[in-house]
């Protein structure tokens, strides 16, 4: 029988030998997260939600002023040029201290595009107020007819003058309700190959003409939208680089979106501690479920799996920084990612029993149960394998490009 460790340590187990440096560098980081992640984050963060868009922005204040604000970007535009021991590092201790993913789609998704094809004024005027945190930006991607089959979007961008005029309808739009800009994608050239009309555009919220109603998903939380866009009226200055260019844009950006999902795999090592605290708390006679070999035998499996997955990240991590393309690798990793945060989540709650089902309350109420945010983090990974491509997408995509098929 696998008995599973007491601490999953994903830096013990991927047996870095870390120099001097690097390990006053952990050191570094270790401390800060101990001393700086608020407790009230800690139950949502280890059971894989997102936290409220407000306290995402105070996090992120909290690391621009200790000069962290960026930590994948290069250092010209304001980030740390950490390479990627360092990402990896700063990403599992921040997974051992349940300190919150410093995801966002400003950072992590339109920011690399803007710095990499963006104007010079764009750059300027959109990257600071990224990496302080005063930018939130949505993604205007998905639409009710072209969701996995984005390039058959109908969203219209007409030229008129000096502007743009768009019109159309974007689903499934995360945060649009709290965020001040949107990224979007828009036909331009609906006489070209559909994937060549297709451009990319920098869009103020507050524009006239956009209106956001809310979806309220299973989880019970307002995490998404339908926007709809009646003739907006856009400069030519908030097109991102070439028109017609928007479906290279972005592929590059769902390629970043899968390789930060790649990026934050560490953090399932925080549902897995979730996971075995519920077996080790559940009383069964006179001991508790940990006992069961059969309970033991599946934390060890999962364990080894997300090992397994780690080896892959770090991996497809130091070809990105060498400039190596890693082919499809992303794609792998993110349905088996999905894969296993379903598989970990819904374990989880399952040793919780029925109690673990019993929530209603929002935000940061507290909830009966062990852990009380276990199934709502359980219900919303079930996106995960629809979101950044769904995964039947990503199957496609390594067929193609691994087997040639």
């Amino acid at each position: 029988m696998l008995k599973p460790a007491a601490i999953f340590d994903p830096l013990d187990i991927m047996n870095l030998d870390l120099t001097p440096e690097q390990q006053a560098f952990r050191d570094e980081v270790r401390a800060f997260f101990v001393e700086n992640t608020p407790q009230s984050f800690k139950a949502r963060v280890r059971a894989g939600m997102r936290l409220e868009p407000a306290e995402f922005v105070t996090w992120q204040k909290l690391l621009h002023a200790r000069g962290w604000g960026a930590p994948s970007w290069p250092k010209m535009y304001g980030g740390t040029g950490w390479d990627p021991t360092q990402l990896y590092i700063f990403e599992t201790e921040a997974s051992k201290a349940d300190a919150p993913v410093q995801f966002h789609q400003g950072l992590e998704l339109i920011g690399p595009i803007i710095f990499t094809f963006g104007s010079e004024a764009q750059k300027a005027k959109y990257l600071p107020a990224i990496i302080t945190g005063d930018d939130w930006w949505c993604q205007g991607y998905s639409e009710p007819g072209a969701g996995s089959d984005l390039a058959s979007l109908s969203t219209r961008a007409v030229r008129d003058g000096d502007h743009y005029v768009i019109s159309g309808q974007k689903a499934w739009t995360s945060y649009a309700h709290v965020a001040n800009r949107m990224f979007l994608l828009a036909r331009t050239d609906p006489d070209a190959r559909k994937q060549a009309g297709i451009s990319l555009f920098l869009v103020d919220m507050d524009t006239p003409g956009i209106t956001v109603r809310p979806v309220v998903t299973m989880d019970e939380i307002h995490h998404t939208n339908e926007v709809f866009l009646d003739a907006v009226r856009l400069p030519v200055t908030a097109l991102l680089g070439e028109e017609g260019k928007g479906w290279g844009y972005g592929k590059v950006l769902l390629d970043r979106e899968r390789g930060v999902t790649a990026a934050t795999t560490t953090r399932l090592a925080q549902q897995l501690r979730g996971a075995r605290a519920a077996a080790a708390t559940a009383r069964v006679g006179e001991g508790c479920l940990l006992d069961d070999p059969r309970i033991a035998d599946r934390l060890a499996q999962l364990e080894l799996e997300v090992m397994a997955l780690e080896g892959m990240v770090m991996r497809t991590m130091a070809e990105a920084a060498s400039g190596q393309d890693s082919g499809p690798r992303a794609s792998m990793i993110k349905v088996r990612w999905s894969e296993l945060l379903q598989e970990v989540t819904e374990f989880w709650t399952e040793l919780q029993g029925y109690d673990a089902m019993h929530f209603g309350a929002v935000n940061n109420a507290p909830l009966p149960g062990p852990d009380p945010w276990a199934a709502k983090g359980m219900l919303y990974s079930r996106v995960t394998s629809i979101y950044g491509g769904s995964n039947e997408i990503q199957r496609n995509i390594i067929a193609r490009r691994a087997l040639g098929l």
